[in-house]
């Protein structure tokens, strides 16, 4: 039990040290690229916060896999180097005990990996959705201040709101410039005025779109007179999302699993196969980095980070082509033939050279009974 308690504090201590430092990387360049899409408009800058925070199981729930998978060669590499774990093997710690052993801090992150992909980061990622579509704060045009004018640098767009409703996020007296290149030179000004105006979002697909009621539209080049002039009771016009940005997380990622589970869609059903496979690749990752963690004080306890790194994000690639394969009509199969494959390389790594040596010591030994 000593021998147990030993390994698994500090697996988990080099678990936790290397996801701290991974979430801390990650969540600052999402927080940097998002707080750019707040500074050209495209997001309310209040909100930014807390969508950060809801979004925040969604990246544990990758790094921490990632996270035991780098601690396990850490802390099992430094065994290695400094001769801990010959003194382990003498003392009778065979390679299948102490997978066992790893597989108790696998088992840990495993359950608290399970609890955040199948509870928490769909009800996260549903109470972000909300904030984001909610019609105070996604006005969709710099989230618009009534009585200012507002540039987005993105698209070129000036917009005007004379006064907008807190409570519907309905816009009056709205207004709308923009100017726009034209083939062989010159500049097409177009300019929209309309009495009203809000933001619709889509249900099935959820697009944004700006609907302006009861206005005109006017374009053309400046200095030319030929005008072109459109009277309008309803007029619609769709928000670009940048691709990346903070609104392009799927919507089927924010439904709950138990609605997946009843669910006959194919994109619900692969998120649902992709919700259950993060979990199950903790244990067979732990076991991949228990083999590779094998070294001495010559190559030094870093030589096989590179490697199983790659090899890691090889397993997940596979994993997000499974989800897409599945997403047009392949069936579930195709997941868990994937941590197949990877469960049997695991096996082959924990145990080849064992095997070998056995094979060789087989082949000896019929080479010296042969001639007698």
């Amino acid at each position: 039990m000593k021998i147990l308690a030993y390994l698994t504090r500090d697996v988990l201590q080099h678990t936790v040290a290397v996801s701290f430092t991974l979430l801390v990387i990650i969540f600052s360049g999402r927080f940097v690229k998002y707080l750019a899409e707040a500074a050209v408009g495209n997001l309310a800058g209040d909100i930014l916060l807390p969508v950060m925070f809801f979004r925040l199981p969604g990246f544990l729930e990758l790094i921490l896999p990632l996270g035991l998978f780098l601690g396990i060669l850490m802390a099992y590499g430094r065994l290695y180097v400094e001769s801990e774990m010959v003194v382990l093997s003498a003392c009778g710690v065979s390679p299948t005990r102490l997978a066992g052993y790893t597989l108790v801090s696998a088992l840990l992150v495993m359950t608290l990996v399970a609890l955040l992909s199948l509870l928490v980061t769909p009800l996260g990622a549903a109470r972000s959705s909300a904030l984001l579509d909610d019609p105070e704060t996604s006005q969709g045009l710099q989230t618009l201040a009534a009585g200012r004018f507002q540039n987005r640098k993105s698209s070129g767009v000036v917009s005007y709101a004379e006064r907008i409703d807190p409570d519907s996020g309905v816009m009056h007296a709205v207004f709308l410039s923009q100017q726009s290149a034209v083939p062989g030179g010159g500049t097409r000004l177009t300019i929209t005025v309309a009495s009203e105006g809000e933001i619709v979002l889509d249900a099935e697909t959820g697009a944004r779109y700006l609907e302006l009621r009861d206005g005109y539209r006017y374009s053309g080049q400046p200095g030319e007179l030929d005008y072109e002039v459109v009277e309008f009771k309803r007029f619609g016009e769709r928000i670009p999302e940048p691709e990346g940005g903070i609104r392009s997380v799927p919507r089927v990622d924010a439904r709950p699993t138990r609605a997946l589970l009843e669910s006959p869609v194919a994109e619900e059903r692969a998120a649902l196969h992709w919700r259950l496979s993060l979990p199950v690749t903790v244990p067979i990752v732990a076991i991949i980095a228990l083999a590779l963690s094998r070294t001495d004080h010559r190559r030094g306890r870093y030589i096989k980070m590179a490697p199983a790194f790659a090899l890691y994000l090889i397993y997940l690639v596979l994993l997000t082509k499974a989800r897409s394969a599945m997403e047009e009509g392949a069936g579930p199969l195709v997941f868990w033939a994937v941590h197949l494959l990877y469960a049997t390389l695991a096996l082959v790594l924990l145990y080849g050279d064992t095997l070998r040596r056995r094979l060789r010591s087989g082949r000896s030994r019929g080479g010296v009974d042969a001639p007698a």
